[in-house]
């Protein structure tokens, strides 16, 4: 064998091994992580065509607002430096108390034309206890503009300015919202016009304590004050939203923001252009969550629905024959997840009509027809401060005392309770029982005194719902009286 042929035979076997090393491992590569990698949404198109019908408003103090006209130098320049400087966190453009001498500022805020005859949809903290509104368009025309109505409960406020022909935005269905579906938010961070931020959708149907009428979508996308009232848009340049809370610690944006879906946005906005007001149903129920322990005490399988803790004296669901006790399930055929669900659906019911509502009591399912009434206005219950009796200890780490006729008619209470006015070590400290609260239940079973609930709890087989009242407030505990 020539030196040639041997140099070629030792190139092709060490060809042959390289290749055969190649092809080791898997058969098939490993799949990605997410179904594509293409590019990212391109949202270039979708600003150029909503823009347009989103605008900057301020609200200009009322002794400043004689001043100046229309224009690109308009009256509010000055005041656009110098917005929220009082703000904090929770509410975008939401204008703080004033000091004592200190100088008025802008209210700041964004909102979106719904109407090409001027009429506009913001949140009712951007311009409320405002002087002059003015409304600035894409196309920097400044208009004054007019309240047509506001909404506390929704935090929705409608204006109306002088114009025609304005371009508008196109409503979009946040039901078919899904979560991690892109959503893009136009408004004016900080005064500055038109800015776009871009995220995802969190979640849904979140509740916050200071607006239970409304189901929020949760989003990341970076909402700063001056954002409050802009729309967020869905990648068809639909609105579902209307941006109106973050979640903060600093004030600024960090990651969670909050919008009120635009159903339930517009369905206000069409109640503030035909009355000026809204009129919401009114169910008449105080409601908690379930949670794991007070599902097993209810037979549940997982925690779900709205617990009754209270019934409101003339309301619809006394005379419906709803009871403390109740678990509401579902409300009108929709399913009732917890106890923030269910004021949301029992509002979007005119007063006058008729709802079924399903509940669990005593192990058992139940519908009941309820007719819908119009929500007051003031729904606070007073109550007074409790009278200091002889206490006698008793099991479970408890303290206990019976109320007497005189205390009963101080709290309002028609019938028995049992004060509790020292927690040691036991079962009721492992409930979350204080001092201070009135026990009125023991499951279904109402507590009339001291030995009444200790019965009661003696005959409890595993974790027992307990009905307390406390501070105005009734609410369920569950207790496992078998842990002493």
């Amino acid at each position: 064998m020539n030196p040639q042929t041997r140099v070629l035979r030792l190139f092709l076997l060490l060809f042959v091994s390289l290749t055969l090393l190649a092809g080791c491992g898997d058969d098939e590569p490993s799949p990605a992580p997410v179904a594509s990698t293409g590019q990212l949404p391109d949202f270039t198109g979708l600003v150029k065509q909503v823009s347009p019908a989103v605008v900057n408003i301020s609200a200009a103090p009322a002794e400043a607002s004689e001043e100046g006209g229309e224009g690109e130098d308009g009256p509010l320049e000055g005041w656009l430096r110098r917005f929220f400087e009082d703000g904090g966190p929770g509410a975008p453009g939401e204008q703080s108390p004033l000091p004592p001498g200190g100088s008025p500022h802008a209210s700041l805020g964004s909102g979106f034309i719904i109407s090409d005859d001027g009429y506009i949809l913001t949140n009712r903290h951007v311009v409320a206890n405002a002087g002059q509104i003015v409304v600035k368009l894409n196309d920097r025309r400044q208009l004054v503009a007019e309240v047509i109505g506001q909404d506390s409960y929704s935090d929705l406020a409608v204006l109306k300015v002088d114009a025609s022909d304005l371009p508008t935005v196109k409503v979009g269905d946040p039901d078919k919202l899904e979560v991690g579906s892109w959503v893009v938010a136009i408004g004016s961070p900080f005064g500055f016009e038109t800015s776009v931020t871009a995220g995802i959708v969190s979640a849904k149907q979140r509740s916050l304590a200071s607006d239970q009428y409304v189901p929020f979508l949760q989003t990341d996308v970076a909402i700063n004050p001056g954002n409050s009232g802009g729309p967020l848009f869905n990648l068809a340049g639909d609105v579902v939203g209307i941006n109106s809370q973050i979640y903060s610690q600093t004030g600024g944006y960090q990651g969670v923001s909050f919008a009120i879906p635009i159903d339930i946005a517009m369905d206000v906005a069409k109640q503030l252009r035909n009355s000026g007001s809204v009129t919401r149903g009114w169910l008449g129920v105080q409601i908690q969550d379930v949670d794991r322990e007070l599902a097993e005490s209810f037979r549940l399988k997982r925690p779900e629905g709205a617990l009754v803790a209270r019934v409101m004296p003339d309301s619809p669901a006394q005379a419906a024959g709803l009871q403390a006790g109740d678990v509401i399930l579902s409300f009108n055929d929709q399913p009732v997840d917890s106890a923030a669900s269910l004021p949301p659906l029992v509002g979007t019911v005119a007063p006058g009509e008729s709802a079924s509502v399903t509940v669990l009591r005593d192990g058992e399912r139940e519908t009941i027809e309820v007719t819908i009434e119009k929500l007051p206005k003031d729904l606070s219950a007073a109550t007074a401060p409790e009278p200091a009796e002889k206490p006698a200890a008793q099991p479970y780490g408890l303290t206990l005392e019976s109320l007497d006729t005189a205390a009963r008619r101080e709290l309002g209470l028609d019938q028995g309770g049992v004060r509790v006015t020292d927690v040691a070590e036991g079962a009721g400290a492992d409930a979350g029982l204080e001092p201070g609260d009135v026990v009125l239940a023991v499951g279904s079973r109402h507590v009339e005194d001291v030995a009444s609930l200790r019965k009661a709890l003696d005959e409890a087989d595993g974790a027992v719902a307990v009905l307390v009242l406390r501070d105005d407030r009734r609410l369920y505990l569950a207790m496992r009286p078998k842990n002493n």
